[in-house]
């Protein structure tokens, strides 16, 4: 899972995916070159040549159901790159009580 700001995007890599690699499957989407991009993993900047699984994201510790988390940042126009900034994910809103179940597994009836 690669984030920018309010920007998700899930792919798919094989741990000896490089991380220049991973630049070029962004630039396919976004259409940023991946000179112009700056990737982070724990708020580590992430060389190029480096394999995903020498930041510890392999198979193992990256599933669909809980994807590994990476971070873009762009290059702005006076030639830095742009900070790292991640929104936050919002809360989804609590179950309607006809949607809850009791402990055993039960609907609950009003």
């Amino acid at each position: 899972m690669i984030r920018r700001k309010k920007l998700t995007i899930f792919t798919d890599a094989k741990d000896t995916t490089t991380v220049l690699e991973l630049k070029k499957m962004i630039e396919g989407i976004l259409k940023v070159s991946p000179v112009n991009q700056q990737l982070f993993k724990d708020n580590q900047v992430m060389e190029d040549e480096k394999a995903l699984q020498d930041y510890g994201l392999t198979s193992n510790s990256a599933k669909a159901q809980c994807p590994g988390s990476v971070g873009l940042a762009l290059r702005l126009d006076n030639g830095d790159f742009e900070p790292l900034e991640l929104t936050p994910f919002s809360s989804p809103p609590d179950l309607p009580d006809v949607m809850k179940t009791d402990s055993n597994g039960q609907e609950q009836t009003p």
